[in-house]
């Protein structure tokens, strides 16, 4: 026999039992569900009369009555959409009487969100998550867990339609790239439903450790215009390094560093090349960024010009006895020093005049420099030798001159000797062919 015959039976059954009992009265089947929302269910008024009772169902929900019999009816409630509890009731004779159904709609949530996480997030400091929970009955029977990858931060019961869930967190190095979700519960299974489970979309903490001291900038106190020389800045203790920016610049001169990592510290080194016109206490600044947070430090660096001396020779190759003039000057704000000159008063050049000996040929005269630089004193050199032309380098152009006035009487002397030989020899001959040619001409 198919159920939907044997419901009638058993109402009239159960209507015949209570009739016997001798009492008019009102009572549902079934007197409690929960059903989807939105859903529909079967409910079922019964009157215990000794005559056909009038039966109805007070109630705001779409009813259509789908079976009846001697007193009792059958209704179908549709599209429930939230908790009710209508009322059965019975008209016998003059008494009325009721009875109450509790219908509990349960519907999963919308949707779960776990509301955005900090950017960066320091380590050692307080952060919260935030869950949304839209929709979602009924609420005795849903929770909601905040969750760090699968462990279970905390588990709170949902209150109110949208619902915000928060917990606070104490943030660890080791949350650097965790994952953070909040999960839904809507535990059915006292009503044979089961657990019906929803979890938002993930999202990924960053943390970060950023010292407030400890950045140290290593630069030259000075720099001379035209060099180049290198700075650098460390910081330890920061985590993670290999996220940190460093940002190195000398006044408006922004530096290209090479930074190095470790685990926990950087090292960012560049070269400074500074250029004329930049003269005088500039700013060197390097800055540390990780995270949303900075760290800063900078030096004075003084730039300076200062060229080498210039030392002259009024004449650097001189003949013995001549007077010369030797002068150095340096940048304006120096002290030169000049050996062979009198003490006097410190300036920025000095001079004197000698008169070139023998002694002097090959002498080397040097100028000495210095220029006080932020309390650092720096120096320049500059070297010029003189040499004397002196009796011992005239002899030697004399001998010379005379071996040459001899070599040239020499060959003088060679020269008109050969050639008067060779005029005797041609007069001999000459008179010997005169003699001849008389011989031949006088008669026997």
């Amino acid at each position: 026999m198919a159920t939907g015959s044997l419901l009638p039976a058993l109402l009239v059954l159960i209507g015949a039992l209570l009739q016997a009992a001798g009492s008019a009265n009102t009572s549902v089947q079934p007197q409690k569900a929960i059903i989807p929302r939105g859903g529909s269910v079967n409910v079922t008024c019964l009157a215990t009369c000794d005559q056909n009772a009038t039966l109805g169902l007070e109630t705001p929900l779409t009813k259509r009555p789908v079976n009846n019999g001697s007193n009792w009816v059958t209704y179908e409630l549709s599209g429930i959409q939230e908790d009710s509890a209508p009322i059965c009731f019975s008209n016998c004779g003059a008494n009325q009487t009721g009875a109450s159904i509790s219908l509990t709609v349960y519907w999963f949530p919308e949707s779960v969100e776990l509301a955005p996480l900090p950017q960066w997030q320091p380590v050692g400091e307080n952060f919260t998550l935030h869950c949304k929970v839209k929709g979602g009955e009924p609420w005795n029977s849903l929770s909601v867990l905040l969750l760090r990858g699968k462990e279970v931060l905390d588990r709170q019961p949902v209150e109110g339609h949208p619902a915000e869930v928060t917990t606070t967190v104490l943030a660890r190095r080791e949350d650097h790239g965790a994952n953070f979700s909040c999960h839904t519960e809507l535990d059915l299974r006292t009503q044979s439903l089961g657990l019906i489970q929803n979890s938002s979309a993930t999202r990924q903490l960053r943390t970060f450790v950023l010292p407030e001291i400890g950045l140290r900038l290593a630069a030259p106190r000075i720099m001379e215009v035209g060099t180049q020389l290198p700075v650098n800045c460390t910081l330890d203790g920061l985590f993670p390094a290999s996220e940190a920016q460093v940002y190195l610049a000398l006044k408006d001169q922004r530096l290209e560093p090479t930074v190095k990592y470790s685990s926990d510290s950087l090292c960012a080194t560049a070269s400074v090349r500074v250029n004329a016109g930049e003269e005088g206490i500039q700013q060197l600044r390097c800055t540390v960024t990780l995270g949303n947070q900075s760290r800063r430090t900078g030096e004075k660096v003084t730039i300076y010009s200062f060229p080498a001396p210039n030392l002259t020779l009024s004449e650097s190759e001189v003949p013995e006895g001549t007077m010369v003039t030797v002068e150095c000057k340096a940048h304006p704000g120096a002290v030169v020093t000049l050996n062979g000159a009198p003490v006097g008063t410190p300036g920025s050049s000095a001079r004197f005049t000698l008169n070139a000996s023998a002694e002097d040929n090959g002498r080397s005269f040097l100028c000495s420099a210095v220029l006080e630089v932020d309390g650092i004193k720096v120096y320049k050199n500059k070297t010029q030798n003189l040499v004397v032309l002196y009796y011992r380098q005239n002899n030697l152009v004399i001998i010379i001159l005379v071996a040459a006035a001899a070599l040239s009487c020499i060959v003088g002397t060679a020269a008109y000797l050969y050639n008067r030989q060779r005029k005797i020899r041609e007069y001999k001959l000459q008179k010997a062919q005169e003699a001849s040619n008389i011989k031949l001409n006088t008669p026997p």
